[in-house]
C-alpha cells in the first residue's frame, strides 16, 4: 500500500486532503511527534500482531491491528484476556504481507486484508484528536478519535495497553 492508497481510502470521508507528507521521517513516535509539534502520547501508533486461526480464516494473512497513543505499551495480559492469544507482533515483513504497509507506515488505513482486526486502545480517549500514519514512514494525518474510529472500520474500543498517563498531555505539558 502506499499514501495514495491511504488517500484513497480517506476520499470517502473528505479527508484525503488533510494527509500530511512530510520532508522528514515521521516512523516512530518521537519522529512523528517533533515532526507536527505535539507530545509524543497524541501520535496513534499502530502495532501490527499475529491473531488466533478463526474458522475458516487464513492463518497466513490473519492479524489483528491495535492503534494506542504514542506513550502507551501493550499489556501482556490484558491483550491476552481480551483476544485469547499472546501479544506475538509480527515481524517487519509479515506486517507489510499481513497489512500493505511497511513498517513505519503500518496504519488502519485501506487495509485490504479481510483477515485484518483493527481495535483502537482506550489511551486514544484522552485527546481531542491524534496522529496516526497513512501508509508511509513520512505521512500522517490528524483525526478525532471519533473520526478515527468510523475511517478505520475499527471493531471495538479495547483496554489492552500499560503505562500510559490518564491525564491528557499537552504540546505546552508533555
Amino acid at each position: 500500500m502506499s499514501v495514495e492508497a491511504v488517500k484513497g481510502h480517506l476520499r470517502r470521508w473528505g479527508k484525503d486532503g488533510n494527509v500530511l507528507e512530510l520532508a522528514e521521517s515521521c516512523a516512530t513516535v518521537d519522529l512523528a511527534a517533533r515532526a507536527v509539534g505535539v507530545c509524543a502520547e497524541r501520535i496513534a501508533k499502530t502495532l501490527s500482531f499475529a491473531a488466533r486461526r478463526e474458522e475458516g480464516s487464513d492463518p497466513e494473512r490473519a492479524c489483528i491491528l491495535v492503534v494506542a497513543s504514542g506513550d502507551a505499551r501493550i499489556d501482556g495480559k490484558k491483550f491476552k484476556d481480551r483476544f485469547g492469544v499472546k501479544s506475538k507482533m509480527l515481524a517487519p515483513e509479515e506486517a507489510l504481507a499481513r497489512t500493505g504497509h511497511g513498517v513505519g507506515g503500518v496504519c488502519p488505513f485501506a487495509v485490504e486484508n479481510p483477515e485484518a482486526a483493527i481495535y483502537l486502545d482506550l489511551s486514544l480517549r484522552r485527546f481531542a484528536t491524534v496522529y496516526p500514519a497513512c501508509g508511509s514512514a513520512n505521512s500522517l494525518i490528524e483525526l478525532s478519535c471519533e473520526d478515527l474510529y468510523a475511517i478505520s472500520g475499527a471493531r471495538a474500543w479495547v483496554d489492552v495497553c500499560r503505562d500510559w498517563r490518564p491525564e491528557a498531555a499537552t504540546e505546552d505539558n508533555p
